[in-house]
């Protein structure tokens, strides 16, 4: 990839975006000068690892150092019952001194898992909004960002989260939830998924996380509709179905309550396509 020349910076983006596929996507990456960080944040991918094309999910980051192979797929894969082709994700490549050292810092692993959290999410949208800019300022805005979300990845590898009890069943009800908001899923589905009674995730759930399964649901759900809102030219009643709301008056209300603006009005003023 060609570099642009750039005052000296610890971190340099040189291509940030966000992509959405429904349409087969078949991407072949050799050993590229910069890092590639990709992130999965809905539907289903695969990439070549150890031999053979392995799911990525939501949730899966990837992280490509510049001495690496990288083969990406996209194509018809069973979400939960249904064969469809559906990807969304953010990429960035970059490098620096910063980069570099970081990278030397601890071996990690090509593909890691993350909560696809607001604080994440919102680091990575930032990136690529200030990237598109294009200006002095902005770079030095993208070294920051991508500091803090290395840094995030850094952190998420080094905790240890609970490997057994009723904290690690909360955990994965948790990710069960990010990975199937999409779905109209019911509290009875997530309770049959993990052999257990409604009452009992329900009230794990809430002692770990402060709030409710479905208002976690809610959430997911939002934000899933506010990346294709933002990113893509799709009409907002078919977000709205895509996202998992069973409504558009519904979706209407919630995203209006949650952020302040109805659906088209926050496209208006945020849109980037």
């Amino acid at each position: 990839m060609n570099k642009p020349h750039q005052e000296h910076l610890g971190v340099q983006v040189y291509a940030a975006g966000y992509a959405y596929h429904q349409k087969p996507y078949y991407g072949k990456n050799e050993p590229r000068s910069s890092f590639l960080l990709r992130i999965q944040t809905e539907g289903l991918s695969r990439t070549w690892i150890d031999g053979e094309f392995k799911l990525v999910e939501a949730g899966d980051v990837l992280i490509v150092p510049p001495d690496a192979f990288y083969e990406l797929k996209i194509d018809e894969e069973d979400h939960r019952g249904e064969r469809k082709i559906e990807s969304g994700d953010y990429f960035i490549f970059f490098d620096g001194d910063w980069a570099a050292d970081w990278w030397q810092q601890r071996t990690r692993p090509f593909k890691l898992k993350v909560p696809l959290e607001e604080g994440f999410l919102q680091l990575c949208r930032l990136t690529v909004v200030e990237h598109r800019r294009d200006s002095a300022e902005s770079k030095k805005m993208t070294d920051y960002l991508m500091r803090v979300i290395l840094m995030t990845i850094d952190r998420i590898i080094t905790e240890h989260r609970p490997q057994k009890g009723n904290a690690f069943l909360a955990y994965r009800i948790k990710n069960y939830v990010e990975e199937n908001a999409a779905n109209n899923f019911q509290l009875q589905d997530i309770a049959d998924y993990f052999n257990i009674s409604v009452s009992r995730a329900v009230h794990l759930y809430k002692e770990m996380f402060g709030k409710s399964i479905m208002q976690h649901a809610l959430d997911v759900r939002l934000e899933l509709a506010r990346e294709r809102i933002i990113y893509t030219s799709m009409p907002l009643e078919l977000i709205a179905e895509m996202s998992g709301f069973s409504s558009y008056t519904y979706f209407y209300r919630t995203f209006k309550r949650k952020f302040g603006l109805a659906p088209k009005e926050y496209r208006m003023q945020n849109r980037l396509l």
